[in-house]
Order: C-alpha cells, then sequence, then structure tokens
C-alpha cells in the first residue's frame, strides 16, 4: 500500500510568542497555520508534524529528518539561533533526497544560504501593499490545478531584486507589487537528490497562510519535492 507524505513543518516560532500582533493573526503559531493547511489541501495523503526552534536539537533530531520526505521552513528573527550541527543534518538529508520547501524570510536561513552557496539577500520593504503572484510556467506540476494566471494578495511586504540566488532550475512566478517592484517568487533548485523549493509570500503580520490559493501552491511543493521513488498515495498525485 502507498504511504502518505511524511512532512514536517519547521518554524523558529519566536515572533508569535514576543509580539501580539503577530498572535492575532497567528495565536498558535505560522506553522500550526501551515500545517492545518496541508492537511486540508492533501488530506489523508499527508501525515505532518511540527518542529520550533526551541525543541531539542529544534525539532530536527536525526531520527525525524530520516523519516521526513518533506521539510518546509519558516525563519526570520533567529536564523543566528540555529545550531549549525542541527543545519549540517537538513544539509545532508537533501543531498541525499528530502525535499525542502523554503518560505518566505527563510531565504536567510542558514540551510538555504548554504544549499545556494550565495547571500540570498534582496531588497525589501514592510509596506503592507498588495502583491500580484504572475504565473510564467502554468505547465509545471507544483502548479497544477491553480486555475489561475495570478494570485493577489492583498497586504503583504515588498521583496524586491536583485535577489542573490544562483539561477533557479525552474522559474514559476514572478511578484509585482504596488511600488513597481518585481521578485522571483516561485524557483525550484536540485541539490544532489533533493528538490528544492523558494516560495515568497508569509509574513508574519498578514493571514498569507490562510490564502486558498498560496496554501494550494505550497500543498503542490509539497508533491513535487517528494523524493523520487519514494511510493505515496493516489490522492497526494491527483488531489485538487
Amino acid at each position: 500500500m502507498p504511504q502518505p507524505i511524511r512532512v514536517t513543518v519547521w518554524n523558529e516560532f519566536v515572533h508569535e510568542r514576543e509580539r501580539e500582533d503577530v498572535r492575532k493573526v497567528y495565536p498558535d503559531g505560522l506553522h500550526q497555520v501551515i500545517a492545518e493547511g496541508l492537511r486540508a489541501s492533501l488530506g489523508e495523503a499527508v501525515e505532518v508534524r511540527t518542529a520550533t526552534l526551541d525543541e531539542p536539537e529544534h525539532g530536527l533530531p536525526e531520527e525525524v529528518l530520516q523519516s521526513t520526505d518533506v521539510l518546509l521552513w519558516w525563519g526570520h528573527a533567529a536564523h543566528d539561533r540555529v545550531d549549525d550541527e542541527v543545519v549540517a543534518r537538513v544539509h545532508s538529508r537533501v543531498l541525499d533526497g528530502m525535499g525542502l520547501l523554503v518560505l518566505h524570510s527563510g531565504h536567510g536561513s542558514k540551510i538555504f544560504r548554504r544549499l545556494m552557496g550565495t547571500s540570498c539577500m534582496l531588497r525589501w520593504r514592510e509596506a503592507g501593499e498588495r502583491e500580484r503572484l504572475w504565473v510564467v510556467d502554468p505547465s509545471h506540476p507544483i502548479l497544477d490545478g491553480l486555475g489561475t494566471d495570478v494570485i493577489e494578495i492583498e497586504q503583504a511586504e515588498m521583496y524586491g531584486e536583485f535577489f542573490d540566488i544562483p539561477a533557479p532550475d525552474e522559474l514559476l512566478m514572478i511578484s509585482s507589487f504596488a511600488g513597481g517592484e518585481v521578485f522571483r517568487s516561485g524557483c525550484t533548485f536540485r541539490r544532489g537528490k533533493g528538490k528544492i523549493f523558494y516560495f515568497r509570500p508569509g509574513h508574519e503580520l498578514y493571514p498569507i497562510y490562510y490564502h486558498p490559493q498560496v496554501r494550494q501552491v505550497i500543498a503542490g511543493g509539497v508533491r513535487w519535492a517528494v523524493p523520487s521513488g519514494t511510493p505515496y498515495t493516489q490522492e497526494a498525485r491527483h488531489c485538487p
């Protein structure tokens, strides 16, 4: 019998505990809302657990990583607090085939910078303005069933070029902002046997992880990033 996709959602879980304005949007943490979105999108085709910075080994001991098909990473305020030994462990698992989704400000994480080999820095502005994510590769399996050429987000933090990353293997989406900036917001990479998807939306002050189309893209990223040869359920292949 095919098995569910085993997903671990990692969040530093700092803003939600320290700032009331963030707690109002994500009272139980961004990781819980992301996990809820995956369960809603993929149902029994996925088995989701969460991990946070303050857990022993940041919730990512070897046994957790070995039983993870796809890891989602959200970090912002505490990149420097992530232990280098844990980063090396995640890096090794990605090269060995574990999928990795890096969300929003995770671009500055140790693991993403190590895998990319660049600073991964960008222009940014906390504007709370409209963002449009334009689909530039509608045939890509991550976007399968999306049913639109553009995702509109009412309030978002602006990320703008230049984004210091290697040329993506595939560019799926480009964002445009009310201020005129553009940004490569959906990028795939391959490192070793592992598949990596960087997806830009997700600021902690805005309810972006409740957005149905954002959730759908994240679910598509999980399906796509499953290690090659992994038996997973028919529901995961064909979920809406």
